[in-house]
């Protein structure tokens, strides 16, 4: 099985590219963060034609998540249980089933704007909950992982520069701590291979050439249970598909999984 995690930054912007990136890298399960739409406007006829079932949780302008499978897409849960509200409403940022063998979360975990922002205290009960919501499952015999945008960088060398990013949100101690909290729950980082220099980023600005000159960080992360990280043969960034007009400013991060080995 290939099992991917992409942020698309609109998958209505992106969506040509998209379907492109699908048919030639012949994944079968695609976690999708920031699609932008709502369910209604979700391509569902486009990616059935690939062979892809969907599930949704996508509201409108802002955020939104999906998987995407041609192994089945059972038992969906849409959302985070017992997750916060922010501004009186649970924002689409989570949504978890079963395909084929493995039980995948796609999430997109709240920005947190600034250290002093009340978004900020939002995504930290985020992942307080995104912790307990997994434990069973992370503990559990079924290969299970949760793909996506983190929005927070793990150690200091997943950011191009740490003094740069001193002070602001997604590196700070309480995040990775909430990172740390997570690992514990019996889950590990499944750190994938760069294609190109010494750092497997999979995050660069639009802003400041900062993908030409690679400023990038490593926000969009696997974390798998013991089943899952066992059958791991390969992960790696598809920075390639960062590349050229029109791109996201995310890049895949692809897993192959070996589940008879």
């Amino acid at each position: 099985m290939r099992i991917a995690t992409y942020n698309v930054n609109s998958i209505t912007a992106r969506l040509p590219r998209l379907l492109a990136w699908l048919e030639s890298s012949g994944t079968d399960v695609v976690c999708i963060q920031e699609t932008k739409c709502s369910a209604e406007q979700f391509p569902h006829e486009q990616l059935r034609e690939l062979g892809y079932e969907a599930a949704v949780n996508a509201t409108g302008r802002w955020n939104g998540v999906a998987l995407l499978s041609k192994v089945g897409l059972d038992d969906v849960v849409t959302g985070l249980p017992g997750g916060p509200d922010y501004e009186g409403v649970q924002e689409p940022r989570a949504i978890s089933a079963t395909c084929g063998e493995v039980r995948v979360w796609s999430v997109y975990v709240p920005n947190g704007r600034e250290v002093e922002h009340d978004h900020y205290g939002y995504k930290l009960e985020w992942f307080r909950s995104l912790a307990t919501a997994v434990a069973e499952d992370a503990a559990g015999p079924r290969p299970f992982a949760v793909l996506g945008d983190f929005n927070v960088a793990p150690t200091d060398e997943d950011v191009y520069d740490p003094a740069v990013f001193a002070g602001l949100t997604h590196v700070t101690p309480a995040e990775r701590a909430a990172l740390e909290a997570l690992r514990a729950a019996g889950l590990s980082d499944v750190f994938p291979r760069a294609l190109k220099y010494d750092r497997p980023y999979t995050f660069w600005d639009y802003r400041m050439l900062a993908f030409p000159k690679n400023k990038g960080m490593r926000i969009d992360l696997v974390y798998g249970n013991e089943p899952f990280t066992k059958a791991v043969t390969d992960a790696y960034v598809d920075r390639e598909e960062r590349k050229g007009k029109g791109a996201s400013d995310h890049a895949p991060v692809v897993v192959d999984l070996d589940l008879d080995r």
